[in-house]
């Protein structure tokens, strides 16, 4: 499933086009996603404009005209790709082969951008694990999707001293704690890895242990926390990781995944300069933990 840099290089692949653009026209080819739509997802979208666009954890959230929010989710093999009149092939050179087939475009916004171009955004998800849906922008915070989501980890509250806070007297595995999206927004599999690894902590131990007496903050914590918002910033501005289906809007793929350090590296060496350990596999809460025993102690 895309994490929090793939869905942001999405939405900042989106933004220029959807932003400010007219919805002249919804193709809902099948009635349900994940999720069925709304009965009235097309009435609702159709002659107004997209007022903006923005990302809450893996959510993409567009702002439509009249109040409504546009909500969606990629699942695990969602991609959108943008398309103009004259240009129906989707640009940007490919690192592995797309094989998005037409069949699988449930959902086309035919537009007239701010410029008074004709675009079209298409949603394609071969798996269908994706969903969209409408939400008036007034109900959002209380919303049942949105209502218990975490801190942004991008955002200014995520540091060293907010951490210690948030994992005292915590006795959950670091990493389950890492990837609580109700602790922390939009952390995922790949990047709770490579942070902890980069930290140099054990990924089994209690969350409360990178925790001061009494939640004050200390050097695990605030290194901690650097190094996951560093992680996301250099994931953004690879382009995300190319893991399976994940495709930008421009149709390149991420290329972040050159520089894991762990994550998929199992009985390869560590990168860490100095160490000599190797790198290992372990399954936690069914989910697969890459981590150096020798460095992360």
């Amino acid at each position: 499933m895309p994490e929090l840099p793939e869905v942001e290089t999405v939405k900042r692949g989106l933004a220029p086009t959807f932003e400010r653009s007219l919805i002249i026209r919804v193709d809902q080819n099948r009635p349900n996603l994940r999720f069925p739509f709304p009965d009235d997802f097309v009435e609702r979208l159709e002659g107004r404009r997209v007022q903006s666009l923005s990302r809450r954890s893996k959510y993409l959230l567009a702002d439509i005209e009249g109040g409504d929010v546009l909500v969606m989710h990629l699942g695990m093999s969602g991609s959108f790709r943008i398309e103009t009149a004259s240009d129906k092939e989707t640009p940007g050179v490919f690192y592995h082969t797309s094989k998005k087939l037409p069949k699988h475009d449930h959902v086309v916004f035919h537009l007239t951008t701010e410029k008074g171009v004709n675009a079209y955004i298409i949603y394609n998800d071969p798996r269908r694990f994706g969903f969209m849906t409408l939400i008036p922008r007034s109900e959002l915070a209380s919303h049942d999707l949105f209502k218990h989501v975490g801190i942004e980890p991008l955002g200014n509250e995520l540091d060293g001293r907010f951490l210690s806070r948030l994992f005292e007297n915590r006795r959950a595995p670091l990493k389950a704690a890492l990837l609580d999206q109700k602790l922390i927004a939009g952390l995922g599999n790949i990047y709770v890895c490579e942070a902890l690894w980069r930290t140099g902590l054990n990924p089994t131990h209690a969350a409360a242990s990178i925790s001061g007496k009494g939640g004050r903050e200390t050097k695990a914590s605030r290194m901690l926390a650097q190094n996951i918002r560093d992680i996301l910033q250099e994931a953004i501005a690879a382009g995300g990781s190319s893991l399976r289906d994940h495709v930008q809007a421009d149709g390149d793929l991420g290329y972040f995944q050159h520089s894991f350090a762990v994550y998929g590296r199992e009985g390869e060496p560590c990168r860490k300069a100095g160490c000599n350990g190797v790198i290992s596999r372990i399954v936690q809460s069914g989910r697969s933990t890459f981590f150096c025993p020798s460095c992360q102690t």
